[in-house]
């Protein structure tokens, strides 16, 4: 089969490597395969973890491709392929998705008016910039991949990086997945079913043939799934064009009855308004992915915040102008009664040509899931390689350096949200636990101010945006308890929070299953993975 060796081969535990599997007594590895774990990858969490030794390992010899041998002192890393077309495509890519495509009609149900539900969808626009700018900031200072996970770990320590690992892990990133792949499902069996709704059944097994293929791509190589995002997002920009050009014809022709009056008939109860932010915001998100990829990106404390400055202002104009485009068609009531308000918009416009909606969408959400799966594959790698989460997830291919076992697992757990969960239901419990953790993210950034004043700061965002989305956040979080208290956001506070139950044992104290040395031996047989060194130029 093959086998790993990295630095020296006769070291011992104590020099900084673990080995896993059989070993002679002159240290050499016995059998098939010799399983390697760097010190602080897994091991002590608590203190932020790192790599001893990390710099011998570099300097022992240049970095070469693992070939069916393994080369001696060779080390596995992630590579930096991600450049700034990439990562622009990256943000625009995973942002535009199915929200844009079925959001509107939601999210004017709850505003009540035209005027106030374009006025959310510009503050969500722009929450999501100012939000991204300070992620920029946290992104350049550490330039880890995972996000806030990383963040925590800087600002706070262990335990709420791990809960932020455990919750996204488990729920945020999958749900994530799920609902974007549901949508594609729903819209490509749309397309061959007009007489009657698409059965169930049918958009499930669609949407789980969309999370098989969506992996595949993002196992077999970065620069696979890199390319696929780059013409995804082409493509979805082709048809964002085909609604704004539909638009502006309609607009020409005098249809601006719709737009008369914006204002009429809107609510401004406070649970009303934060709701329709966290419909307006599904269509939003995304923009922080890029910093879940930090270690991949070609120069991240230049083309990171390039990416966002450039990515999130391009799609909120998009979205204003696909809003101003599908009003020029339908009233508010027919969008708010619509199910997919851009099919209808297609079949009113486009006549023969209207098939070209639902197969833009299926485009679009494709994409999208596609750009969430590549970042959410990262979360698992960083949070693993702390000791957050089982060794193995943070595991390499040996030949296409991508984070196979984290990727497969998260596409494990999403398959199972597409089998038993509806859109509807996983949108508000994902919106709801997401800006507890990008609060936090805020919390994060201004901590690190006043302790760590002194550390390089290559972009540096004005202290008043953090601020500003954190009261916003507090908000989103508090607003729809207050106005209409369900149980589901007392599950979502408890699911968080029981994370503590595995972290105390297995993170904090360090106690280790018997058997799970031996599974994670034979994972790295069965995928071909071994661990990480630290990211290398």
């Amino acid at each position: 089969m093959f086998s790993f060796v990295a630095g020296n081969n006769n070291a011992s535990p104590k020099d900084g490597v673990q080995w896993r599997g059989n070993r002679t007594s002159n240290g050499q590895c016995n059998g098939a395969t010799c399983g390697l774990r760097f010190n602080g990858f897994g091991g002590d969490a608590e203190n932020g973890g790192g790599f001893n030794g990390s710099e011998d390992s570099a300097a022992a010899g240049p970095d070469q491709l693992e070939g069916p041998g393994s080369i001696e002192n060779d080390t596995i890393h992630l590579k930096r392929r991600v450049g700034l077309v990439s990562g622009v495509a990256l943000i625009v890519g995973t942002m535009i998705g199915s929200g844009i495509f079925v959001s509107p009609s939601g999210l004017l149900e709850r505003t009540g008016s035209i005027g106030m539900s374009f006025v959310i969808w510009m503050a969500c626009g722009l929450l999501s910039l100012l939000g991204a700018l300070s992620y920029a900031e946290l992104g350049t200072m550490n330039t880890s991949s995972g996000a806030e996970y990383a963040y925590f770990m800087d600002a706070f320590g262990a335990p709420p990086a791990f809960l932020f690992s455990w919750a996204s892990t488990l729920v945020l990133k999958p749900s994530q997945m799920a609902i974007i792949c549901l949508s594609f499902g729903k819209y490509a069996v749309e397309a061959f079913v007009t007489e009657c709704e698409p059965p169930e059944i049918v958009v499930k097994m669609v949407a789980l043939l969309a999370v098989v293929v969506i992996l595949y791509v993002n196992c077999y190589s970065v620069n696979l799934a890199t390319s696929v995002q780059n013409v995804f997002t082409a493509a979805k920009l082709v048809a964002v064009l085909i609604v704004i050009a539909g638009g502006t014809y309609k607009m020409f022709e005098g249809n601006t009855q719709h737009l008369r009056e914006p204002f009429r008939g809107t609510q401004y109860s406070v649970g009303n308004i934060a709701t329709a932010f966290y419909t307006g915001l599904w269509a939003y998100d995304g923009w922080n992915n890029l910093n879940y990829v930090t270690e991949e990106i070609k120069n991240p404390s230049r083309n990171l915040p390039r990416s966002i400055i450039i990515g999130i202002p391009l799609v909120t104009i998009c979205y204003a102008l696909i809003n101003v485009s599908y009003l020029t068609v339908m009233s508010p009531m027919e969008m708010i009664t619509s199910e997919a308000v851009a099919v209808t918009f297609g079949n009113r416009l486009l006549g023969v040509m209207a098939w070209l909606m639902p197969l833009s969408v299926t485009i679009s959400t494709f994409g999208s899931a596609n750009g969430t799966l590549f970042a959410a594959g990262r979360l698992c790698f960083a949070a693993s390689r702390e000791g957050h989460l089982l060794d193995i997830l943070s595991y390499v291919h040996i030949r296409r350096y991508t984070p196979a076992p984290g990727l497969i697992f998260h596409s494990l757990i999403a398959a199972a949200m597409v089998l038993y969960g509806t859109i509807d239901s996983l949108i508000d419990f994902f919106s709801f636990t997401a800006w507890i953790f990008y609060g936090g993210a805020m919390v994060a950034l201004i901590v690190m101010r006043y302790t760590k004043p002194n550390y390089p700061r290559p972009y540096k965002v004005p202290i008043i945006i953090p601020y500003l989305v954190l009261v916003i956040s507090f908000y989103l979080i508090i607003g729809p308890i207050i106005d209409k208290p369900t149980i589901e956001y007392l599950y979502a506070a408890l699911f968080i929070l029981g994370g503590m139950i595995f972290y105390v044992p297995f993170v904090h104290y360090k106690m280790r299953i018997p058997f799970m040395d031996g599974v994670t031996v034979f994972l790295q047989m069965i995928f071909e993975v071994a661990p990480t060194s630290t990211m290398l130029e």
